[in-house]
């Protein structure tokens, strides 16, 4: 009779957990990654003229030259990002790269 008992205690005791369901990957939706380059061009001290989702181009103005960022989806499901200028003087050197430090935090990387 004390075994049952110690046996009833001891298996009273355990706890089973479930297993947590892992997120699978995601790809960012399309969504995503034109707002967040959306965001980053306007973060990056661009001044946004035009913007078409449906064509996934923006277009802008910095201080010193014009900006395109282009996003398209390409054949194997992936989200490009393209960031282009023209005639950027030294204020604007390092528009690339603020750019990009801008659309990087907006996507959490």
């Amino acid at each position: 009779m004390s075994f049952i008992l110690m046996a009833a205690i001891l298996l009273g005791g355990c706890v089973v957990y479930e297993p947590v369901p892992s997120p699978a990957y995601r790809r960012s939706s399309y969504d995503r990654v034109w707002d967040s380059a959306l965001r980053a061009t306007e973060d990056a001290g661009v001044r946004i003229t035009s913007a078409d989702r449906a064509t996934g181009v923006i277009r802008g103005v910095a201080v010193s030259g014009d900006v395109t960022v282009s996003v398209t989806t390409q054949a194997d499901g992936r989200i490009r990002v393209a960031f282009s200028s023209q005639g950027l003087g030294s204020p604007d050197s390092d528009l690339n790269d603020r750019f990009t430090r801008a659309y990087n935090r907006r996507m959490g990387r």
